[in-house]
């Protein structure tokens, strides 16, 4: 089983009743200026997410639902709306937040797993896992050792523990890249197709690590390729076809 690790001290001094995030009135649109047309993601989205509530997005293909994880990411501006992030530091704007900020709060407050792992050259894979660990001031024995627990928990071969990353296939290199994204827990994860590249048994070691997570109040807003694999976990589901939000709380 995976070392569970404790949420980041500054979550503790929120109270229990503030929203992680909540997301008033989000547009997003693409300016195709070769073709003169303006291509548009999604508009008037507006939810908020409590500590340890999931919400899954649905729709069909090119709804809009990876846009919207990555506009929540600030990888995207939104033209219009505002992400509201609830912090030690007090409530931050996504939308409009410093582009410093950003940076920092996704090292302290908010994650993101997509299905592709950007593996650095002759690092590692135990390595790359405890990373995140070491940047946060654990020890680097320790590290490593949630870093091989992980590993394993995700069913990477240990004889692949210390090899390069780069040379793994597609659905091994996405269990690598799920046991750093979920080595160090944040308030908000962001989860954009992460099982679309697992077999069964990492699908399962993905769930039980989401539920564990839950547990501990992170909040999560995700695009599932199997969606009934976290169906046990789902407390809202916003379609982004109609745009209709259901059990979140407001």
């Amino acid at each position: 089983m995976i070392v569970q690790t404790a949420m980041p001290a500054a979550s503790a001094s929120l109270a229990p009743d503030l929203p992680v995030i909540e997301v008033e009135g989000l547009a997003k649109h693409f300016d195709m200026h070769h073709l003169g047309q303006r291509l548009d993601a999604f508009s008037g989205i507006g939810f908020r997410i409590m500590p340890g509530q999931f919400l899954l997005l649905t729709g069909h293909n090119g709804a809009g639902k990876s846009t919207l994880l990555r506009t929540l990411y600030r990888s995207y501006l939104p033209q219009a709306g505002h992400v509201w992030l609830n912090t030690a530091e007090g409530r931050i704007d996504l939308a409009r937040a410093a582009d410093v900020d950003v940076a920092l709060l996704r090292r302290r407050e908010i994650g993101f797993v997509t299905q592709f792992l950007n593996a650095r050259p002759r690092v590692p894979a135990e390595d790359l896992v405890a990373e995140p660990l070491r940047l946060a001031g654990r020890p680097a024995a320790e590290a490593l050792a949630v870093a091989r627990a992980a590993l394993a928990e995700f069913g990477v071969k240990r004889e692949l523990w210390a090899a390069y990353p780069s040379t793994f296939s597609g659905g091994e290199q996405q269990k690598v890249n799920l046991a750093r994204a979920l080595i160090l827990p944040q308030r908000l994860l962001l989860l954009d197709e992460p099982t679309a590249s697992l077999d069964a048994g990492a699908r399962a070691a993905l769930v039980r690590r989401l539920a564990a997570l839950k547990a501990q109040g992170v909040a999560m807003i995700g695009v599932f390729h199997h969606p009934g694999d976290v169906a046990g976990l789902i407390d809202a589901e916003l379609n982004l076809d109609n745009k209709e939000t259901s059990n979140v709380a407001k």
